[in-house]
Protein backbone atom coordinates (compact mmCIF):
# COMPACT_ATOMS: atom_id res chain seq x y z
CA UNK A 1 0.00 0.00 0.00
CA UNK A 2 1.83 3.57 -1.23
CA UNK A 3 1.45 5.99 1.31
CA UNK A 4 -1.09 9.02 1.10
CA UNK A 5 0.56 11.83 -1.14
CA UNK A 6 -2.06 14.88 -0.60
CA UNK A 7 -1.39 18.30 0.24
CA UNK A 8 -1.48 18.10 4.25
CA UNK A 9 0.55 14.33 4.12
CA UNK A 10 3.68 14.74 6.18
CA UNK A 11 5.57 12.47 4.34
CA UNK A 12 6.85 12.42 0.47
CA UNK A 13 6.60 9.26 -1.91
CA UNK A 14 9.63 7.75 -2.91
CA UNK A 15 10.77 5.53 -5.52
CA UNK A 16 9.27 2.32 -3.75
CA UNK A 17 6.22 3.84 -3.34
CA UNK A 18 6.42 4.12 -7.55
CA UNK A 19 7.25 0.94 -7.68
CA UNK A 20 4.98 -0.65 -5.69
CA UNK A 21 1.83 1.54 -7.47
CA UNK A 22 3.44 0.77 -11.25
CA UNK A 23 4.20 -2.73 -10.18
CA UNK A 24 7.51 -2.54 -11.11
CA UNK A 25 10.88 -2.91 -9.48
CA UNK A 26 13.00 -0.01 -7.83
CA UNK A 27 15.47 -0.71 -10.25
CA UNK A 28 13.08 -0.40 -13.06
CA UNK A 29 11.88 3.10 -11.60
CA UNK A 30 15.57 4.21 -11.62
CA UNK A 31 16.04 2.97 -15.26
CA UNK A 32 12.96 5.25 -16.04
CA UNK A 33 14.95 8.10 -14.13
CA UNK A 34 18.21 7.89 -15.88
CA UNK A 35 18.59 5.52 -18.70
CA UNK A 36 14.82 5.39 -19.94
CA UNK A 37 16.16 4.17 -23.36
CA UNK A 38 16.80 0.48 -21.43
CA UNK A 39 12.47 0.41 -20.76
CA UNK A 40 9.59 -0.60 -22.58
CA UNK A 41 7.94 2.57 -23.72
CA UNK A 42 4.68 0.60 -22.02
CA UNK A 43 6.36 0.32 -18.59
CA UNK A 44 7.81 3.48 -19.22
CA UNK A 45 4.22 5.28 -19.39
CA UNK A 46 3.37 3.30 -16.49
CA UNK A 47 5.96 4.64 -14.11
CA UNK A 48 5.53 7.99 -15.35
CA UNK A 49 1.97 7.97 -14.47
CA UNK A 50 2.79 6.43 -10.88
CA UNK A 51 5.11 9.19 -10.20
CA UNK A 52 2.52 11.96 -11.73
CA UNK A 53 -0.38 10.57 -9.04
CA UNK A 54 2.15 10.40 -5.93
CA UNK A 55 3.60 13.93 -6.96
CA UNK A 56 6.57 11.99 -7.09
CA UNK A 57 9.65 14.39 -7.09
CA UNK A 58 13.37 12.64 -8.07
CA UNK A 59 15.82 13.49 -5.51
CA UNK A 60 18.90 15.34 -7.75
CA UNK A 61 22.00 14.13 -5.78
CA UNK A 62 20.63 10.42 -5.70
CA UNK A 63 20.04 10.71 -9.16
CA UNK A 64 23.34 12.06 -10.09
CA UNK A 65 25.20 9.35 -8.01
CA UNK A 66 22.99 6.45 -9.86
CA UNK A 67 23.69 8.24 -13.44
CA UNK A 68 27.61 9.02 -12.28
CA UNK A 69 27.57 12.53 -12.54
CA UNK A 70 24.65 15.67 -12.61
CA UNK A 71 23.77 18.07 -15.20
CA UNK A 72 25.73 21.10 -12.56
CA UNK A 73 28.64 22.70 -12.40
CA UNK A 74 29.92 24.49 -9.65
CA UNK A 75 32.13 27.44 -9.64
CA UNK A 76 33.80 28.72 -6.83
CA UNK A 77 35.28 32.61 -6.77
CA UNK A 78 38.02 34.11 -4.47
CA UNK A 79 35.52 37.48 -3.38
CA UNK A 80 32.60 38.28 -4.23
CA UNK A 81 33.46 41.79 -2.94
CA UNK A 82 35.36 41.95 -6.11
CA UNK A 83 33.09 43.07 -9.18
CA UNK A 84 35.33 41.43 -11.60
CA UNK A 85 34.17 37.67 -9.97
CA UNK A 86 30.37 39.00 -9.98
CA UNK A 87 31.53 39.57 -14.14
CA UNK A 88 33.38 35.85 -13.94
CA UNK A 89 29.96 34.59 -12.29
CA UNK A 90 28.07 36.28 -14.95
CA UNK A 91 29.39 35.18 -18.16
CA UNK A 92 30.05 31.44 -16.52
CA UNK A 93 25.93 31.38 -15.39
CA UNK A 94 24.63 32.46 -18.70
CA UNK A 95 27.12 29.81 -21.06
CA UNK A 96 25.52 27.38 -18.53
CA UNK A 97 22.28 28.67 -18.81
CA UNK A 98 22.42 28.14 -23.21
CA UNK A 99 23.88 24.87 -22.61
CA UNK A 100 20.84 23.64 -20.38
CA UNK A 101 23.49 23.21 -17.52
CA UNK A 102 22.64 24.36 -14.09
CA UNK A 103 25.50 26.61 -12.09
CA UNK A 104 26.14 26.73 -8.44
CA UNK A 105 28.01 29.73 -7.03
CA UNK A 106 30.16 29.72 -4.05
CA UNK A 107 32.50 32.54 -2.66
CA UNK A 108 35.42 31.10 -0.78
CA UNK A 109 36.53 34.46 0.04
CA UNK A 110 40.15 34.05 -0.59
CA UNK A 111 40.25 31.60 1.96
CA UNK A 112 42.03 28.42 1.51
CA UNK A 113 40.00 25.79 3.63
CA UNK A 114 37.02 26.91 1.92
CA UNK A 115 38.35 26.92 -1.59
CA UNK A 116 39.49 22.80 -0.48
CA UNK A 117 35.89 22.08 0.95
CA UNK A 118 33.83 23.69 -1.54
CA UNK A 119 35.92 21.36 -4.43
CA UNK A 120 35.56 18.45 -2.21
CA UNK A 121 31.79 18.73 -1.73
CA UNK A 122 31.15 19.46 -5.33
CA UNK A 123 33.37 16.56 -6.28
CA UNK A 124 31.20 13.73 -3.99
CA UNK A 125 27.71 15.81 -5.61
CA UNK A 126 29.30 14.64 -8.91
CA UNK A 127 28.85 17.83 -10.53
CA UNK A 128 29.77 17.46 -14.67
CA UNK A 129 32.18 19.87 -13.65
CA UNK A 130 34.07 22.69 -11.58
CA UNK A 131 35.39 25.93 -11.94
CA UNK A 132 37.67 27.70 -10.09
CA UNK A 133 38.96 31.34 -9.60
CA UNK A 134 42.77 31.36 -8.40
CA UNK A 135 45.61 34.00 -8.28
CA UNK A 136 47.53 32.89 -5.70
CA UNK A 137 50.42 30.20 -6.29
CA UNK A 138 50.16 28.62 -3.04
CA UNK A 139 46.27 27.76 -3.23
CA UNK A 140 46.66 26.42 -6.56
CA UNK A 141 49.48 23.91 -5.91
CA UNK A 142 46.98 22.51 -2.95
CA UNK A 143 43.93 22.53 -5.21
CA UNK A 144 46.08 20.54 -7.70
CA UNK A 145 47.40 18.60 -5.31
CA UNK A 146 44.27 17.42 -3.75
CA UNK A 147 42.31 17.35 -7.44
CA UNK A 148 41.80 13.53 -8.41
CA UNK A 149 40.87 13.84 -12.32
CA UNK A 150 37.40 12.09 -12.05
CA UNK A 151 35.73 15.98 -12.38
CA UNK A 152 36.80 18.12 -14.44
CA UNK A 153 38.32 21.06 -13.05
CA UNK A 154 39.10 24.56 -15.13
CA UNK A 155 41.12 27.06 -13.64
CA UNK A 156 40.17 30.92 -13.70
CA UNK A 157 41.90 33.77 -13.23
CA UNK A 158 45.33 31.72 -13.59
CA UNK A 159 47.21 30.13 -16.36
CA UNK A 160 47.33 27.00 -15.34
CA UNK A 161 49.46 24.19 -16.78
CA UNK A 162 48.28 22.44 -19.83
CA UNK A 163 49.09 19.23 -19.17
CA UNK A 164 46.92 19.06 -15.92
CA UNK A 165 44.14 21.68 -16.64
CA UNK A 166 42.27 23.54 -18.85
CA UNK A 167 42.25 27.27 -17.93
CA UNK A 168 40.91 30.49 -18.66
CA UNK A 169 43.24 33.76 -17.79
CA UNK A 170 43.52 37.28 -18.86
CA UNK A 171 47.70 38.18 -20.08
CA UNK A 172 48.15 40.28 -16.74
CA UNK A 173 51.64 40.83 -18.19
CA UNK A 174 50.41 42.76 -21.17
CA UNK A 175 48.17 44.44 -18.78
CA UNK A 176 50.66 46.05 -16.66
CA UNK A 177 52.85 46.87 -19.68
CA UNK A 178 49.76 48.78 -21.46
CA UNK A 179 49.51 50.94 -17.81
CA UNK A 180 53.20 51.88 -17.67
CA UNK A 181 53.11 53.04 -21.24
CA UNK A 182 50.31 54.82 -20.98
CA UNK A 183 52.14 56.80 -17.98
CA UNK A 184 55.02 56.72 -20.33
CA UNK A 185 53.31 58.61 -23.28
CA UNK A 186 51.69 61.06 -20.68
CA UNK A 187 55.46 62.02 -20.15
CA UNK A 188 55.47 60.76 -16.24
CA UNK A 189 58.55 59.60 -15.65
CA UNK A 190 59.03 59.80 -11.75
CA UNK A 191 56.76 56.50 -11.42
CA UNK A 192 56.03 54.25 -8.83
CA UNK A 193 54.77 50.66 -8.73
CA UNK A 194 52.40 49.70 -6.03
CA UNK A 195 52.30 45.45 -6.37
CA UNK A 196 51.50 43.22 -3.71
CA UNK A 197 52.19 39.71 -2.19
CA UNK A 198 54.83 37.69 -4.20
CA UNK A 199 52.09 35.01 -4.16
CA UNK A 200 49.89 36.46 -5.88
CA UNK A 201 50.38 35.24 -9.70
CA UNK A 202 48.65 37.81 -11.35
CA UNK A 203 50.46 40.55 -9.61
CA UNK A 204 53.82 39.68 -10.36
CA UNK A 205 52.56 39.37 -13.77
CA UNK A 206 51.72 42.99 -13.84
CA UNK A 207 54.50 44.11 -12.71
CA UNK A 208 56.69 42.48 -14.99
CA UNK A 209 54.68 44.11 -17.62
CA UNK A 210 55.19 47.30 -16.06
CA UNK A 211 59.31 46.43 -15.40
CA UNK A 212 59.55 45.63 -19.28
CA UNK A 213 57.56 49.36 -20.51
CA UNK A 214 60.25 51.06 -18.40
CA UNK A 215 63.21 49.17 -20.01
CA UNK A 216 62.22 49.90 -23.22
CA UNK A 217 62.39 53.94 -22.84
CA UNK A 218 65.61 53.34 -20.65
CA UNK A 219 63.64 53.65 -17.32
CA UNK A 220 65.75 51.06 -14.97
CA UNK A 221 65.39 51.69 -11.24
CA UNK A 222 61.95 53.28 -10.74
CA UNK A 223 60.29 53.21 -6.79
CA UNK A 224 58.21 49.87 -5.90
CA UNK A 225 56.01 49.41 -3.02
CA UNK A 226 55.09 46.08 -2.10
CA UNK A 227 51.73 45.95 0.26
CA UNK A 228 50.77 43.10 2.26
CA UNK A 229 47.68 42.74 0.74
CA UNK A 230 45.62 44.54 -2.22
CA UNK A 231 42.84 46.50 -0.78
CA UNK A 232 41.68 49.81 -0.30
CA UNK A 233 42.77 50.21 3.64
CA UNK A 234 46.47 49.25 2.17
CA UNK A 235 46.43 51.90 -1.11
CA UNK A 236 45.19 54.50 1.98
CA UNK A 237 48.23 54.23 3.77
CA UNK A 238 50.65 54.02 0.92
CA UNK A 239 48.70 57.20 -0.32
CA UNK A 240 49.39 58.99 2.49
CA UNK A 241 52.83 57.82 2.43
CA UNK A 242 53.39 59.07 -0.84
CA UNK A 243 51.77 62.52 -0.22
CA UNK A 244 55.16 64.17 0.57
CA UNK A 245 57.07 62.77 -2.47
CA UNK A 246 54.08 64.00 -4.68
CA UNK A 247 53.66 67.52 -3.83
CA UNK A 248 57.87 68.08 -3.70
CA UNK A 249 57.53 66.41 -7.43
CA UNK A 250 59.86 63.21 -6.80
CA UNK A 251 56.15 61.32 -8.19
CA UNK A 252 54.15 62.10 -10.97
CA UNK A 253 52.64 59.03 -11.59
CA UNK A 254 51.59 55.80 -10.01
CA UNK A 255 50.76 52.29 -11.18
CA UNK A 256 48.20 50.38 -8.62
CA UNK A 257 48.48 46.29 -9.09
CA UNK A 258 44.47 46.37 -8.54
CA UNK A 259 41.48 49.27 -8.64
CA UNK A 260 41.53 49.00 -4.49
CA UNK A 261 44.55 49.68 -4.18
CA UNK A 262 44.43 52.57 -6.68
CA UNK A 263 41.05 53.77 -5.29
CA UNK A 264 42.89 54.05 -1.95
CA UNK A 265 45.33 56.11 -2.74
CA UNK A 266 43.47 58.58 -4.90
CA UNK A 267 41.32 59.37 -1.92
CA UNK A 268 44.43 59.74 -0.04
CA UNK A 269 45.85 61.58 -2.12
CA UNK A 270 42.91 63.71 -3.08
CA UNK A 271 42.37 64.76 0.06
CA UNK A 272 46.17 66.20 0.36
CA UNK A 273 46.46 69.69 0.18
CA UNK A 274 48.79 71.20 -2.71
CA UNK A 275 48.46 68.11 -4.69
CA UNK A 276 45.86 67.46 -7.38
CA UNK A 277 44.77 64.56 -9.82
CA UNK A 278 45.93 64.06 -12.58
CA UNK A 279 48.11 67.61 -12.94
CA UNK A 280 50.82 66.34 -10.03
CA UNK A 281 49.87 62.60 -10.39
CA UNK A 282 48.78 60.41 -12.82
CA UNK A 283 46.91 57.07 -11.10
CA UNK A 284 46.30 53.71 -12.73
CA UNK A 285 44.49 51.31 -11.59
CA UNK A 286 43.57 47.39 -12.81
CA UNK A 287 40.98 45.30 -13.07
CA UNK A 288 38.41 48.06 -14.26
CA UNK A 289 35.64 46.76 -11.08
CA UNK A 290 33.23 49.14 -9.06
CA UNK A 291 36.11 50.65 -7.22
CA UNK A 292 37.26 52.81 -10.15
CA UNK A 293 34.38 53.79 -12.09
CA UNK A 294 32.71 54.70 -8.43
CA UNK A 295 35.71 56.56 -6.96
CA UNK A 296 35.37 60.52 -6.78
CA UNK A 297 38.01 60.86 -9.29
CA UNK A 298 37.05 58.15 -12.07
CA UNK A 299 40.41 55.74 -12.40
CA UNK A 300 42.06 54.96 -15.09
CA UNK A 301 42.77 51.59 -15.28
CA UNK A 302 43.23 48.00 -17.33
CA UNK A 303 40.17 46.24 -17.76
CA UNK A 304 39.57 42.98 -17.66
CA UNK A 305 37.06 40.73 -20.12
CA UNK A 306 35.94 38.92 -16.59
CA UNK A 307 32.46 37.37 -17.89
CA UNK A 308 34.51 36.28 -21.53
CA UNK A 309 36.60 34.61 -18.79
CA UNK A 310 33.46 32.78 -17.24
CA UNK A 311 32.14 32.08 -20.35
CA UNK A 312 34.89 30.83 -21.58
CA UNK A 313 35.45 28.10 -18.50
CA UNK A 314 32.24 26.54 -18.60
CA UNK A 315 32.77 25.78 -22.21
CA UNK A 316 36.02 24.01 -21.38
CA UNK A 317 34.68 22.52 -18.30
CA UNK A 318 31.51 21.15 -20.36
CA UNK A 319 33.48 19.59 -23.31
CA UNK A 320 35.89 18.22 -20.71
CA UNK A 321 32.66 16.83 -19.23
CA UNK A 322 31.63 15.32 -22.32
CA UNK A 323 35.33 13.51 -23.23
CA UNK A 324 35.23 12.09 -19.91
CA UNK A 325 34.91 8.68 -21.71
CA UNK A 326 37.63 9.90 -24.29
CA UNK A 327 41.03 11.51 -24.73
CA UNK A 328 40.93 15.37 -23.93
CA UNK A 329 43.89 18.07 -24.80
CA UNK A 330 43.55 20.57 -22.06
CA UNK A 331 43.78 23.78 -23.59
CA UNK A 332 44.59 27.60 -21.59
CA UNK A 333 43.22 30.29 -23.54
CA UNK A 334 44.57 33.83 -22.20
CA UNK A 335 42.50 36.79 -23.12
CA UNK A 336 44.04 40.23 -23.87
CA UNK A 337 43.28 43.51 -21.54
CA UNK A 338 42.46 47.03 -22.43
CA UNK A 339 43.52 50.61 -21.10
CA UNK A 340 40.39 52.36 -20.38
CA UNK A 341 41.34 56.06 -19.96
CA UNK A 342 39.74 57.98 -16.95
CA UNK A 343 39.96 61.37 -14.91
CA UNK A 344 42.68 60.03 -12.99
CA UNK A 345 45.63 60.60 -15.90
CA UNK A 346 43.78 62.61 -18.05
CA UNK A 347 40.68 65.19 -18.56
CA UNK A 348 39.50 63.90 -21.97
CA UNK A 349 36.59 61.63 -22.19
CA UNK A 350 37.48 57.85 -21.53
CA UNK A 351 38.31 55.27 -24.26
CA UNK A 352 39.77 52.07 -24.54
CA UNK A 353 43.00 50.64 -26.10
CA UNK A 354 44.31 47.15 -26.47
CA UNK A 355 47.99 46.26 -27.63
Amino acid sequence: MHRNNHPGAESRAGIADVASLAGVSQGTVSNVLNHPERVAEETRARVVRAMEMLSYVPNGLARSLAAGSSSTIGLVVTDLSNSLFIDIARGAERAAELAGVDLMLANADGRLDREERYLGLFAQSRFAGILMTLNDEQHFASIAARATGRTPLVMLNFNAPEARFCSASVDNELGGYLAAQHLLELGRRRLVFVGGPDELKPVQDRGRGYRRALREHGLGSVREVMPERINRADGWEIGLALADPVARAEVDGIFASSDLLAAGIVQALAGTVGVSIPEDVAIVGFDNNQAAWDSPIPITTVSQPGEAVGRIGAELVQTEAAARSGPHAHRSVILTPELVVRRSTSTVPALQTTA
